[in-house]
């Protein structure tokens, strides 16, 4: 009989998502075997070292989910790979039509052909997008919080308060597929490969993820009243509305260039002073 492989992490979710972790035991015929991800070391040996008919059941969210496409990049595996999503944001698992602590879902096929991105010559997949602007500042305030406090991290109040007080916008430079175009007081500038991120919201709302391009969304305003407006409507999508302020843009390379350094965000993962990020389809690698 197969054996399921369960590859999670601990700290996902702002909880000790082990117990919904453990639930999974009742759900399946099978033997379950659970392994913090954060101890594998190789996962050549790991995949060598188990039969083509087990399972692997990643349980996180999706810096989970980065931190594994990343981790065996380049590694050709046979083993059909499922999603528990037990994360604090969970945008991958939303979607494609899912919810937290929903039963394990096949994803395989989501893992392949991502698009990739490049830090200080670090070569990165991404899974569901590259925040860069006030998305990278909250990311960057909600590590500062949660260093000192277990507390849920409220994103949303972060990013208001930035819009009010905190965050200055930036001029920027954003560049699909060669044609340049220059935005004053840019507030949001994210290059998506889904439609949602941040915890549920939707920059780039027709943005598919196996579409075979990326999509850009500019959100720029000199007003902070109307900008602080608009803002919240970026949770049903419906921001794409306001045109004169929010464009989006598709296509297989995406280049944006602030004109001082901003924190940046990959799939919740934040790097900081970042003033040029570029981001490509699997055809062509990305660089920043």
């Amino acid at each position: 009989m197969a054996t399921g492989y369960v590859l999670y992490n601990s700290k996902a979710g702002n909880i000790n998502s082990k117990n919904e972790i453990n639930l999974l035991q009742g759900g399946f015929q099978e033997e379950l075997r659970f392994i913090e991800i954060s101890d594998i070391t190789s996962y050549t040996v790991f995949f060598n070292g188990i039969s083509s008919n087990d399972f692997i059941i990643i349980a996180g969210g999706d810096g989970t989910l980065n931190r594994f496409v990343n981790d065996t990049k380049g590694i050709e595996y046979k083993n059909d790979v499922l999603y528990f999503p037990v994360g604090s944001g969970n945008d991958f698992a939303r979607d494609l039509g899912y919810s937290k602590g929903q039963s394990p879902f096949t994803i395989k096929e989501y893992l392949k052909d991502l698009p990739t991105v490049n830090v200080n010559g670090n070569k990165r997949l991404f899974i569901n997008g590259v925040g860069y602007g006030i998305d990278g500042y909250c990311c960057e305030m909600g590590d500062k919080l949660r260093k000192n406090s277990n507390k849920p991290v409220n994103y949303t109040s972060i990013a208001i308060k930035g819009l009010l007080f905190d965050y200055k916008p930036t001029r920027a430079t954003v560049t699909v597929d060669g044609a340049s175009h220059t935005y004053e007081n840019v507030w949001l500038a994210p290059i998506m490969n889904g439609s949602y991120y941040g915890g549920g919201m939707m920059p780039t709302p027709r943005q598919s993820r196996r579409g075979g391009t990326l999509s850009v969304m500019v959100f720029h305003c000199k007003s902070k009243l109307r900008a602080l407006m608009v803002f919240p409507s970026i949770f049903k999508g419906e921001h794409v509305k306001h045109t004169d302020i929010v464009e989006v843009m598709a296509g297989k390379e995406v280049a944006v260039e602030f004109d001082r350094p901003t924190p940046l965000q990959i799939d919740g993962e934040t790097i900081l002073g970042v003033t040029k990020c570029t981001a490509s389809t699997c055809k062509k690698e990305a660089t920043i």
